[in-house]
């Protein structure tokens, strides 16, 4: 890739994002620029991945052809005043990516005041181990190589799903918000298992390996996760016992209210 690409805010999804790239050779740290509200993020930024790093966000903006908005919703009407200097002419030169959540194509393009060619992605934080999932969406007239370059960024933390715009809160709940539900099922698990006399760091690690062993199965086999459950349970055995106290106690019900949970307060953002 040849373009620069630059990135507005150093968290943990812009790490996660310039982490991939560099490690699958799509750029190189020269051709990299960013900016972060701290000192401290920037400094750590320029020391751990060697990009240039500029304390402007509008010198970002300039210096870049892909501007990834990596910051978090409150600062968005300060920044998108900074961006929008730059004007109509020089923006449909360049491509917005937007990781935020319920900010959608028509929001951007009121803010900015003019069309701005844009891409919105939604990553989840197992991008930081290369694991990511992210669900993206382009605004009309971004043209096919450009969705395709920005994907093969994406593909380098993890997979990328094209949706629907009208899909990204969706997005939002099971693939950005579900991590901390599944963080939160490794904990349960393994919490029972300390009930029953399991060390606590063996407990963490076999619920862990099962959640990801069992996630790779529905993926790499394509079979539907209800007939890999019935694999498990046999006839009059532990497992299905165990699938009868989580059904008695609402699990898929709780489960499904948590994503729809989601997916309201992502419309309201």
């Amino acid at each position: 890739m040849k373009k620069k690409i630059g990135f507005i805010g150093l968290g943990n999804m812009a790490s996660a994002m310039i982490g991939g790239m560099l490690k699958e050779g799509l750029v190189e740290p020269q051709d990299i620029v960013g900016n972060a509200k701290t000192e401290k993020s920037r400094q750590k930024a320029r020391e751990k991945y060697g990009i240039d790093v500029l304390a402007d966000n509008t010198k970002v903006a300039e210096k870049a052809d892909i501007i990834v908005l990596a910051v978090k919703p409150q600062f968005f009407d300060e920044v998108i005043g900074e961006l929008k200097v730059l004007g109509e002419e020089a923006w449909q030169k360049k491509l917005l990516i937007s990781l935020a959540p319920g900010k959608t194509v028509a929001w951007f393009q009121e803010s900015f005041g003019f069309p701005v060619p844009m891409i919105r992605c939604m990553p989840n934080t197992p991008a930081l181990v290369g694991e990511g999932c992210t669900g993206m969406c382009a605004s009309d007239g971004v043209p096919k190589e450009a969705v395709e370059e920005v994907k093969r960024l994406t593909d380098s933390f993890g997979r990328t799903v094209m949706v629907p715009e009208r899909l990204m809160d969706v997005v939002s709940a099971v693939s950005g918000s579900s991590p901390a539900f599944v963080f939160l099922f490794i904990e349960a698990m393994a919490d029972g298992a300390v009930a029953e006399g399991m060390p606590r760091a063996q407990a963490y690690e076999m619920a862990a390996q099962a959640v990801m062993g069992s996630a790779k199965m529905v993926l790499e086999t394509g079979m539907h996760p209800g007939e890999l459950k019935d694999m498990v349970c046999s006839p009059g055995g532990t497992t299905i016992q165990g699938v009868r106290a989580l059904e008695e106690k609402n699990f898929r019900g709780a489960a499904m209210d948590a994503i729809c949970a989601c997916v309201e307060r992502s419309k309201k953002l």
